[in-house]
């Protein structure tokens, strides 16, 4: 089987419909939940209980991503996150008349 990455030149990376940043949130994820699935084996957790959990969280993971992708688009999810880092409104205390008002130099 071969999968198409890329649709052209200069376009964003793309693989089933998840595009840009997501592709990165799911593959992390995946290989998190799978990690996490072996330290709970390793550990000595049932193995009917480590396999649950693996297939739900891999489920959940893999349903928020594309939801966060139909959301919010190939550049939403960063354009969300950098408007946090804005404040809302800024402050000025200083009158009018000083905004205005060469400063004098000793």
């Amino acid at each position: 089987m071969e999968y198409e990455l890329n649709k052209g030149i200069g376009q964003s990376a793309e693989f089933k419909g998840l595009k840009a940043q997501y592709l990165f949130i799911f593959a992390g994820g995946l290989l998190a939940v799978f990690v996490v699935f072996i330290v709970m084996y390793m550990a000595g957790t049932g193995q009917w209980v480590c396999i649950a959990f693996g297939a739900v969280s891999a489920s959940i993971l893999v349903w928020l991503t594309f939801r966060l992708n139909a959301k919010y688009g190939e550049h939403g999810l960063m354009k969300r996150l950098a408007k946090r880092q804005h404040p809302r409104y800024l402050i000025n205390r200083i009158s009018v008349r000083k905004l205005f008002t060469p400063k004098r130099s000793l």
